[in-house]
């Protein structure tokens, strides 16, 4: 039979243990794979640009993971992965662009080549993603387009012209997606990029010129 000072022990030794595993497990990149993106419903690509429109009022309702899936995919996915070809085009083939998800839970950033994404940072910070637009920290997503600089080559304007038309691409596959799966969205310049990128801790060169607001919008 045990004494009382070996029960401590062992539960001291326990409470030890799962301590160090929630540590390990802290510092481990927490990752969520999505499902395959779909190809079947939604509207046609006409009546998508038909019903193509800027939305700013928004449920808080999230969004499903197949909806999320689709999506970035749509936004950003690889769609010949032979030559690791995406949806939007890149600057020279130069994969600069990273998205970050602001949700409730978190901030997650997406990886194209895996279809997953990857915890970034705790807290919900939709809100400081805007300027002052109040539907932002409502709305269940905002997408956060960070390009890094120093991958491109040129002066500072081709690369903020260059980094601009790369995202405003990127953006206009939102738009069209959202209009087919029934979504709502804004594409925003409304964005404090400096102090965003400086709470996110982004490299230097990695700039943030543009959100986009994304949900089902308000019954």
């Amino acid at each position: 039979m045990a004494t009382r000072r070996q029960v401590n022990v062992g539960i001291l030794s326990s409470v030890a243990a799962a301590a160090a595993a929630t540590s390990v497990l802290a510092q481990q990149p927490q990752a969520i794979d999505l499902p395959p993106p779909s190809m079947e419903g939604g509207k046609s690509l006409m009546q998508s640009l038909k019903d193509r429109q800027t939305i700013r009022d928004y449920s808080d309702r999230p969004l499903a993971p197949q909806m999320l899936s689709n999506l970035l995919w749509a936004a950003w996915g690889i769609n010949r992965p032979w030559s690791g070809g995406r949806t939007a085009p890149h600057w020279h083939n130069v994969d600069a662009l990273d998205i970050y998800l602001a949700m409730p839970d978190g901030v997650w950033r997406y990886e194209p080549k895996r279809q997953r994404i990857v915890f970034y940072a705790a807290g919900d910070l939709r809100a400081q993603t805007t300027t002052g637009q109040s539907f932002v920290a409502i709305a269940p997503l905002n997408l956060i387009y960070a390009f890094d600089m120093a991958k491109m080559a040129g002066t500072e304007s081709e690369k903020i012209a260059a980094a601009a038309a790369c995202v405003a691409m990127v953006g206009e596959n939102v738009y069209l997606y959202c209009a087919s799966a029934g979504l709502a969205t804004v594409f925003r310049q409304s964005v404090p990029g400096e102090q965003l990128a400086r709470t996110l801790k982004l490299p230097p060169a990695q700039i943030i010129q543009f959100a986009q607001t994304v949900g089902y919008p308000r019954s």
